[in-house]
């Protein structure tokens, strides 16, 4: 069984595949949610998910593994970890991706980004920005879940550890919507 295999049949046992109406981070509606927790609860899955980070960028030198908030931040621990390198992570404050906490990017710091799920990668492309213009070199970015309809594209080396292509509706065209049947925000922050 390969890695894509396996994880999917993780999130299915541990019941992190739901249906239903859900707004989604992008903005965007779907009739499917992937709550990601459901796996980050469980440190036995984090670890083995990690380790296949870990194990795809093995030979590269990294400085520090850079997560998004929130749920990047216990995946970004795990791989630096394993690693044995620094852990930091991005969040939004007024609207924009930044440090806080004291974390900061030295120049020419060899970067990975590493990102729990993305449907549209916007977060992960404001992110890799952030890192960019504090002098950063990005040695890759790690998704656990591309849940987007098409796959996720980046100008850096991109490691996607599960496509999962799950369909999304504009607001304004969401048949879900149009059928009276209720939102669900669960992780969103909209």
């Amino acid at each position: 069984m390969d890695f894509q295999e396996k994880i999917k049949r993780w999130l299915e046992d541990c019941g992190a595949l739901l249906t239903g109406h859900f707004l989604l981070t992008s903005g965007l509606h779907s009739d499917k949610y992937v709550e990601k927790f459901r796996l980050l609860e469980q440190p036995e899955l984090v670890s083995a998910t990690c380790a296949e980070v870990v194990k795809r960028f093995e030979g590269e030198r990294i400085d520090a593994v850079l997560g998004l908030a929130v749920g990047g931040i216990v995946l970004a621990y795990e791989v630096a970890r394993q690693i044995g390198c620094r852990y930091m992570f991005a969040e939004t404050e007024n609207g924009q991706r930044v440090l806080r906490r004291g974390f900061e990017i030295n120049p020419n710091e060899k970067i990975l980004l590493v990102e729990d799920v993305v449907t549209t990668g916007g977060s992960v492309k404001v992110t890799l920005d952030l890192a960019l213009s504090k002098g950063a070199e990005i040695v890759g970015v790690a998704v656990l879940i591309d849940r987007g309809e098409k796959p996720l594209q980046l100008p850096v080396r991109t490691e996607v550890l599960l496509r999962l292509p799950l369909q999304t509706f504009q607001p304004e065209s969401c048949p879900l919507c149009l059928q009276g049947i209720p939102i669900e925000r669960r992780g969103s922050k909209r």
